[in-house]
């Protein structure tokens, strides 16, 4: 059985050394210890038999061991060979009020050991699916935001040239932009599906045009985006006009404020939104901020009466289905959340978002 668990993990012979080792000796021998046969054999029987990457399971492996990584699946250096991929963009260079952000991808990595293997609300099956890895973090220069996000750049159009589909931990907002360069490079203008509590959409602030305030009115300028195609949701709070997203309008984005959210389920939304995507290559960026900082409070501009966790996943699982070729999660600011909640959250959105992926098997 050892060797067999052994010879299944090194098949992928890009994954850490160091999980191997957790899966092979810990998993292994506690299968073995404690008698597991019938379960051990199948456990083996779909590691051994499948190319996919497998995080191991918390029944045999302690949750606190091992390399901290997305959901404790193996490390590796490159996008190469994968479907998808965990990408942390450690910055908060570009935040406007509460700092922290650039701890969000190391927060949510350590609240993501509570994730296990399959979606129990929609029966998906992402580690039947899809190889994926975490592939560890954007080296960002956090003295220079303008270079910051060249790195992002030139970072992601290697994950996109691999066919790997990113998902990414912010970090601040800001990084939605060059990321999106990258894939419109590869893509062409895609439909955008922007959940948050701002537009993100001001020309500049404090005399600067690159901030958390500003992607999506970058993105716009310079093409990346199918206006006809955007969607923003969950916009709200208190604001310097008395139609704050009359721009977002004006460009033929949808703008769902979070008032039309309130006390009621967005599955109906979310049908109207896929026919409004069609076909075409669909990006998905989540603030957290779009969730009430009652759920969420380790976030950097909270906004009250925002969504709920709940429409949260509706709105995530409504994008089944479309063909989304990156997401991403940001704002997550680990010191304004000592429980570690908001990183908890954050991290379940991630899978989630993992689960409805182009070519996710379902039971």
């Amino acid at each position: 059985m050892f060797a067999l668990l052994t010879h299944a993990c090194k098949r992928n012979v890009r994954c850490s050394a160091a999980v191997q080792l957790l899966w092979g000796e810990a998993g292994a021998l506690a299968l073995a210890a404690r008698g597991h046969t019938a379960r051990s054999s199948e456990l083996l029987r779909r590691l051994s038999t499948k190319n996919f990457n497998v995080p191991p399971s918390a029944e045999f492996l302690a949750r606190v061991s091992g390399i901290c990584t997305m959901g404790k699946l193996p490390f590796w250096d490159s996008a190469e060979g994968l479907d998808a991929a965990f990408v942390g963009v450690p910055i908060d260079t570009g935040t406007s009020n509460r700092p922290g952000a650039r701890f969000g991808p190391r927060e949510i990595r350590a609240e993501s050991a509570m994730l296990r293997r399959y979606n129990g609300g929609t029966k998906a099956a992402p580690f039947e699916s899809l190889m994926v890895a975490d592939i560890g973090d954007v080296n960002v220069n956090v003295y220079d935001l303008k270079d910051t996000c060249r790195r992002i750049r030139e970072a992601f159009k290697k994950i996109v040239a691999a066919d790997c589909i990113p998902l990414t931990m912010g970090g601040d907002h800001t990084i939605a932009y060059p990321i999106l360069q990258a894939v419109a490079e590869k893509h062409g203008p895609v439909g955008l599906i922007h959940v948050d509590a701002h537009a993100d959409t001001s020309d500049m602030v404090l005399g600067e045009k690159i901030g958390h305030g500003t992607p999506f009115r970058r993105c716009v300028e310079e093409g990346l985006l199918d206006c006809r195609r955007v969607v923003q949701i969950g916009l709200r709070g208190t604001s310097y006009a008395p139609d704050a997203y009359q721009w977002s309008r004006e460009q033929g984005f949808r703008v769902v404020q979070a008032e039309e959210c309130w006390y009621k389920s967005l599955s109906p939304l979310m049908v109207e939104v896929r026919k409004q995507m069609g076909v075409g290559p669909v990006y998905l960026s989540f603030d957290i901020d779009a969730l009430d900082p009652a759920f969420a409070p380790g976030t950097g501009t909270p906004e009250i009466a925002g969504l709920t966790p709940v429409q949260g996943l509706e709105i995530i699982r409504g994008c089944r289905g479309l063909n989304l070729v990156g997401c991403d999660l940001v704002e997550v600011s680990p010191p304004y959340d000592t429980t570690g909640n908001t990183a908890l959250l954050a991290a379940n959105l991630l899978f989630e978002m993992m689960c409805v992926l182009p070519k996710i098997k379902y039971y």
